[in-house]
């Protein structure tokens, strides 16, 4: 069989409810090209590589996972990148669909190398652990909306799909889990430049208690500092105002 590797953060699905449940969500959205995240002991792979008419890669960086995978299931022969999701160029050549049980370690990061994609990613759906699946998701208002909350929605709808019990994997992970997709926006927000957004939001939220005025100060003229907005704190804006506020910087 195979062994599990705590260095790579695996937690391995072994809950076929939970399984079928994410395949279910998946087919809900429209794709040809599907790549699958750390396939790991192919708990999801086994129900993917069966999908119609569809183009099936999957991104693995253990030598034992991609081993096993091509030995357990021979129709993966030449569809298995073996490398870090983090590292590989964008897999298709055409518009693609990604799903995964993300290692938490890297989870973040997968997030925002989909967001580098975003011009051809079509969706996400992908287990994280539950705080970051929340986070992901928060509305402003909310204590824990932040830098990836905004990053994330101006582009993408955030749908918070289900949660999952420890219990549903192999080892148990010390948290609880959650089930997301992403569905790129018809309109995205329109900022003035991405980098500035990307600055702004980052600068709001590094200093979360202080009002805009003081955490940004740098990044706008004085008189436009003055404006009504700018007495709110960065959990008070909402993705808009971020967006709206980038054609007033410097």
């Amino acid at each position: 069989m195979y062994t599990l590797k705590k260095s790579l953060g695996q937690h391995f699905l072994k809950d076929e409810n939970i399984c079928r449940k994410i395949v279910e969500a998946l087919r809900e959205c429209a794709f040809t090209n599907l790549l699958e995240v750390g396939p790991g002991g192919g708990a999801l792979t086994k129900y993917l590589i069966q999908l119609p008419g569809i183009n099936f890669k999957a991104v693995e960086i253990d030598d034992e996972k991609v081993a096993f995978l091509q030995q357990q299931y021979p129709e993966l022969h030449n569809k298995i990148i073996h490398q870090s999701f983090l590292e590989i160029s964008q897999p298709f050549d055409e518009p693609f669909t990604i799903v995964g049980n993300f290692p938490y370690n890297i989870s973040t990061q997968i997030v925002f190398k989909i967001m580098e994609w975003k011009g051809a990613v079509q969706g996400m759906i992908g287990m994280f652990q539950k705080e970051v699946a929340q986070r992901l998701a928060a509305k402003e208002g909310s204590k824990i909306y932040g830098v990836t909350s905004v990053l994330v929605q101006a582009f993408y709808e955030v749908h918070y799909l289900f949660e999952v019990s420890e219990t549903c994997f192999n080892p148990p992970p010390k948290v609880k889990s959650a089930v997301i997709k992403l569905i790129p926006k018809k309109q995205a927000v329109a900022v003035k430049d991405e980098r500035l957004f990307t600055l702004l939001v980052k600068s709001a939220f590094g200093q979360r208690r202080k009002t805009l005025r003081n955490a940004c100060k740098a990044l706008f003229d004085a008189a436009i500092l003055q404006q009504e907005i700018f007495n709110k704190r960065a959990e008070q804006l909402s993705v808009s105002d971020f967006a709206g506020l980038t054609f007033l910087m410097k």
